[in-house]
């Protein structure tokens, strides 16, 4: 026998969530699909790092002081702490409006800018917000059917509305936003101070293994170092000058993204009502001030109800199957009970009689021509 029944599955929010994420652990990490340069990023500091402690740092530490492996292995740590930390956490997206809160919000945009006429097209869906005294316009996105808040965007390659966006990095394969700024800031700092640190002492220990056989000999020995210094010498440029980029954009407390528009710089010359025009309290904001929650709530549980089938067997002995039922005369069935527990079988003129004669009955019951009825104490012998 089947019997139907009803369980309940444990599903978590980030299996639900839209946009072109990838989520692991549980949904504890969050990235963006295309990850294939965030793996070389770290290829290439793993790698060069592994080469600097494999080869140089043994010689300089016995030739000049053994601190210099030390503060070097400090400065990985810490970059691929922020590394990681960048790559698998919220940047800060906003949530989509659920199918209530976006008809409610087409309700107030239909209500505001009246009906429009066939054929012609429909004011921008734009709401105006004063912040210290300067009006900020918060867009309204299409895709996420919610009024943008100020300084966010909609990042094109996740397909998520990003709180204070600032760009979308594919060296640690995430965008980066309110709740991951500092950290990809740190990041590419503390990665500018390593490539500087390996590049230096690349150069000493070329020149002191120069002083003893000779520089082209040196270069034959040592093909891993000429390797760092081409990969430090080429990197050096371009980390170096995102560094002091995004510095920049720290001290006026302004995002890339607000920088590329020129939000700030245009005609009008509208100033930035975020900065506090102090380069030490906008630093103080953006890399020391409270980090907000995410307010996705990945690990959040959503219910779902399933049915299955489960066949459920009885043991043998523990119903009897009950015999079938003789008919009597005129079609009508007579009860397997009338068998005593013992086994005996009931006398005939306990059986009872057809009440009704063959011409009373319905058309369909009556017996046909040449037919003979059973008399009731054959049937009783029959069914003994």
């Amino acid at each position: 026998m089947s019997v139907m029944v009803a369980r309940k599955k444990v599903v978590r929010k980030w299996e639900k969530l839209p946009g072109r994420n990838t989520f692991c652990c549980d949904g504890r990490i969050m990235m963006a699909r295309q990850k294939g340069i965030f793996y070389l990023t770290l290829f290439l500091i793993l790698g060069t790092c592994a080469l600097f402690f494999a080869f140089e740092c043994r010689y300089l530490a016995v030739q000049l002081s053994p601190a210099i492996p030390v503060f070097a292995a400090v400065l990985f740590l810490f970059a691929m702490a922020t590394l990681l930390r960048t790559s698998f956490s919220d940047p800060g997206v906003i949530p989509r409006a659920l199918p209530d809160e976006a008809a409610f919000i087409e309700m107030e945009i239909e209500a505001t800018n009246g009906t429009v006429p066939q054929g012609q097209r429909p004011p921008p869906r734009i709401k105006n917000f004063q912040i210290n005294n300067q009006i900020v316009k918060l867009k309204y996105c299409y895709t996420c059917k919610i009024f943008r808040p100020p300084r966010a965007s909609h990042c094109s390659i996740c397909d998520n509305c990003v709180e204070r966006f600032d760009h979308h990095c594919p060296w640690v394969g995430n965008c980066v936003g309110k709740r991951n700024y500092r950290y990809f800031y740190l990041f590419i700092l503390s990665l500018s101070l390593l490539t500087i640190y390996i590049f230096t002492f690349n150069i000493v220990y070329v020149a002191l293994k120069s002083l003893k056989i000779g520089f082209l000999n040196t270069l034959k020995e040592t093909p891993g170092t000429v390797l760092e210094v081409l990969i430090c010498f080429f990197t050096l440029w371009s980390v170096v000058g995102l560094t002091g980029f995004h510095t920049f954009l720290v001290a006026l407390n302004q995002t890339t993204n607000e920088d590329i528009k020129g939000s700030w710089t245009g005609k009008n010359r509208v100033q930035n009502p975020y900065s506090h025009g102090n380069i030490v309290k906008n630093c103080c904001e953006v890399l020391c001030g409270p980090l907000p929650p995410s307010v996705l709530d990945r690990r959040g549980i959503l219910q779902q109800e399933e049915s299955t089938a489960q066949e459920e067997s009885c043991p043998r002995g523990s119903s009897t199957q009950e015999p079938p039922a003789a008919k009597g005369p005129g079609g009508q069935a007579e009860e397997s009970s009338a068998q005593q527990k013992d086994g005996s079988v009931p006398h005939p003129s306990a059986v009872p009689a057809p009440s009704l004669s063959n011409a009373e009955m319905p058309e369909e019951k009556q017996l046909t021509s040449g037919q003979l009825p059973v008399p009731p104490q054959d049937a009783g012998q029959a069914e003994h």
